[in-house]
Formats: structure tokens, sequence, C-alpha cells
């Protein structure tokens, strides 16, 4: 009877190429005012899930989406004069 054996080394959580490099650490940082106002706007929307909206449900779904455009903005304005990594245009 024949084996059958893959041929792949094992594959861990802790290989070398699976960890974020410098490049994608500093771009999540400078991404993460718009992440947690993100995170702030969905914050507001599950509290309304299961309810009507109060006018300050209403108020604070506004607020957060406009910290969204607003941070948004920011970002635009932070990375327009950088390039895009693989030439990407």
């Amino acid at each position: 009877m024949d084996h059958i054996v893959t041929v792949q080394d094992a594959v861990t959580a802790f290989a070398d190429f699976m960890e974020p490099t410098d490049a994608e650490l500093d771009a999540i940082e400078q991404e993460m005012p718009l992440i947690l106002a993100r995170v702030d706007l969905l914050d507001a929307q599950i509290i309304t899930l299961d309810r009507t909206p109060t006018e300050l449900d209403t108020r604070r779904i506004r607020r957060a989406r406009r910290r969204v455009l607003v941070e948004g903005l920011a970002l635009v304005n932070r990375t327009s004069g950088t390039a895009l990594p693989g030439g990407a245009a």
C-alpha cells in the first residue's frame, strides 16, 4: 500500500513572511483615525438595530458619519503625495 504524503512544509502562524512589514504598520498607523471613526459609526448604528432611533441616536449617527467623512478626507490629504505600492496608478 502506498502512503499519500504532502510535499509542502508545515505552515505555522509564526512564519517570517506572515509578519506585517514596517511599511504596512505605518499605513495602519496613518489609517487608525479613520478606522476608529468607522468603529464609532458602527457602534452608533448597532445601538439602533433593535429599537426605533431617538433624536439622540439620530444625532449620534449623523455626527459619526460626519467624522468618518472628515477622517477619510484627512487621510486622503495626508497620503496624496505618496506612491501606491506595486506601481498602481
